[in-house]
């Protein structure tokens, strides 16, 4: 690894790289590592489930088509659920809290939150602690989904990988992004919707565009990869002869549309009231997961379907012959909300899609089932019904109607009820409006602090660090004392200089009339190494002015040093303050004002 990072480095660092030789080498590494992060996950989970569930109670759930057999057993030890539940809450609120707080709730979320309001920073530990605790969570019974752990595990990676290799602030951001459709798309084996997903997850309105390229590449391979080691069967099987092929059945789905929109809008609301009534007990933090596990056991004494991630069931109701009751149907689609409250809402480890589909499915089927003996044009088997609500729920609460879409899709084997299906999500996606199970999707890209001056300013976009780039600056060196460097500041309009090391021409530091007020208030010939600033923000020749705005906001400073490029040991090449992007910006809105009018 010592050798292979600088290589990798001095790789993407080469004068001939392009846009996608880059993002192809990156994002491979974060498919392959969205693979392997899935296969592990997957294999810690399925252990998970028959070492609490199976010895616990004599129950595992089942599994769907694609992943297992679809086989409904006999709960030998029904009373031990509460006990298993509460067990695996515990475990794995200690390992979180003690840990990595961060890796509590739904990973989709604290994913979307690295991209807007973390510089796309993800502490390295967190991927590792994010699958053991919610192979736990899920395994025990908690009602909880696994894209949210996966893509907070793929994501985790990207950002370390953006970190090892020095890449900038924006592009590990796209890292972050493209790690979030790898690991949806290995472990749902939905390739496409999962690239998707990651630029129209993060969002409530609008796309991230520049994560599309990076998002194709990772979710190829991780999907690759995974389903080698699981199989390449859909989620749900193949359901080629489900058909769309009755115009009149559309009224069906649009009301089908509307129950989504409406159940759509109780989801989160119920989620986060769940999660804000945890949050408000007064007690230790890592006992809250064992007392949500205490309720969810105590529903599931009643109701084992909402147990685990639910997608065993969803394939039940996809058969021919519907064997579950309507009224049941229905309360377990709100039991299931109830349920996911009380795993992630208490900050157990876990995800959210899973049992919006759950939900979406359940409310389709018990719609078909109401229907289907009373009503015409009605499809003669529930497949359709349940693949509509599964798109029309989560779609509309994730703000995602496309990806879901194509995901459902690929999960079933076909694409013959995209049509209904956009009726219906389209219908609960305005009736759903702003509420969303991600609370940290914000408004559009223009809203997003990764964006902030690109739509503010957009000239600035276009205008680079070289053309306002100062290099009649002389900087300090090491050597200079105190005395020298006060004159320097004093008679310069510059706030704070840079220094370098005279023997290497590297940037060492930089000095302000603050630093040497405050460290050196003697002026008895101190060298200006020890009153400098070490932890030094720079920029390079080749970013815009646009990123230069965003450091000196972020940092409160009024200038950077300016480097050759953003790796270890780049020779420093001059100075920009806010003075000269303010200039620069000036001359360049002139001439593009004089150029339209002269049009």
């Amino acid at each position: 690894m010592t050798r292979i990072v600088p290589l990798l480095r001095s790789y993407l660092r080469s004068g001939n790289m392009g846009y996608l030789r880059k993002w192809l080498l990156i994002g491979s590494l974060i498919g392959v590592a969205a693979g392997l992060g899935s296969i592990a996950f997957f294999t810690a989970m399925t252990w998970a489930t028959k070492l609490f569930l199976g010895l616990g109670t004599g129950f595992v759930p089942p599994a769907p088509v694609g992943e297992g057999e679809t086989v409904v057993t006999a709960i030998a030890r029904r009373w031990m659920i509460p006990v298993v539940t509460t067990l695996g809450g515990l475990i794995s609120g200690l390992i979180v809290y003690k840990l990595t707080p961060e890796a509590e709730g739904d990973g989709a979320d604290a994913a979307i939150e690295a991209f807007h309001h973390k510089d796309g920073m993800i502490r390295s530990r967190v991927p590792l602690v994010k699958l053991l605790t919610s192979a736990i969570t899920i395994g025990s019974g908690g009602s909880a989904g696994r894209e949210g752990p996966i893509a907070q595990i793929a994501a985790g990676f990207g950002s370390v990988l953006g970190r090892l290799l020095k890449l900038s602030v924006q592009e590990r951001r796209i890292a972050v992004a493209a790690g979030i459709g790898a690991g949806i798309g290995a472990i749902f084996k939905t390739p496409l919707g999962g690239a998707l997903l990651s630029t129209e997850i993060l969002y409530l309105e609008g796309f991230e565009v520049g994560a599309l390229v990076p998002s194709f590449i990772a979710s190829v391979i991780g999907y690759s990869i995974f389903a080698s080691w699981v199989g390449y069967t859909p989620m749900f099987g193949s359901h080629y002869d489900i058909v769309f092929n009755d115009p009149y059945s559309l009224l069906y789905y649009a009301a089908l549309g509307l129950i989504c929109g409406g159940v759509g809008i109780l989801y989160p609301r119920c989620f986060y009231g769940m999660r804000n009534l945890f949050r408000s007990l007064r007690i230790p933090n890592y006992l809250k997961p064992a007392l949500g596990g205490l309720g969810v056991g105590i529903l599931g004494l009643f109701l084992p379907q909402v147990l685990g991630t639910g997608y065993g069931w969803l394939q039940i109701v996809m058969e021919p012959q519907l064997t579950i009751p309507t009224g049941l149907m229905v309360l377990l689609a709100f039991a299931k909300i109830v349920a996911t409250s009380l795993s992630v809402g208490s900050g157990g480890s876990g995800g959210v899609f899973a049992p919006g589909l759950f939900i979406g499915g359940m409310l389709g089927a018990a719609f078909w089932s109401g229907l289907h003996n009373i009503a015409p044009h009605v499809p003669p088997t529930p497949e359709p019904f349940v693949v509509v609500g599964m798109v029309a729920l989560f779609g509309g609460v994730a703000h995602a109607p496309l990806a879901v879409m194509f995901m459902v899709g690929e999960m079933t084997g076909s694409y013959t009820m995209l049509a209904p299906a956009m009726l219906a999500v389209g219908i609960s996606y305005v009736i759903v409006g702003r509420n969303s199970i991600y609370e940290n999707q914000v408004e559009s890209p223009a809203k997003s602090p990764a964006h902030r001056y690109e739509y503010s300013f957009p000239l600035l976009t276009q205008l680079s660090v070289k053309d306002a780039l100062r290099t009649d600056i002389t900087p300090v060196t090491t050597e200079d004392t105190v005395e020298q460097v006060e004159q320097r500041l004093l008679s310069d309009t510059l706030k704070s200089l840079p220094v370098i090391d005279p023997q290497t021409g590297n940037l060492a530091g930089v000095v302000s009339l603050e630093d040497i007020l405050l460290r050196a208030p003697a002026r008895d010939g101190t060298s200006i190494r020890d009153v400098m600033s070490t932890n030094v923000v720079t920029i390079t020749t080749e970013d815009s002015l646009a990123r230069v705005m965003e450091l000196m906001s972020r940092h409160d400073v009024s200038s950077l040093p300016v480097l050759e490029n953003s790796g270890r040991g780049s020779k420093l090449v001059g100075v920009i303050s806010r003075r000269d992007v303010a200039r620069v910006y000036t001359r360049a809105a002139e001439r593009l004002l004089r150029k339209e009018i002269s049009q």
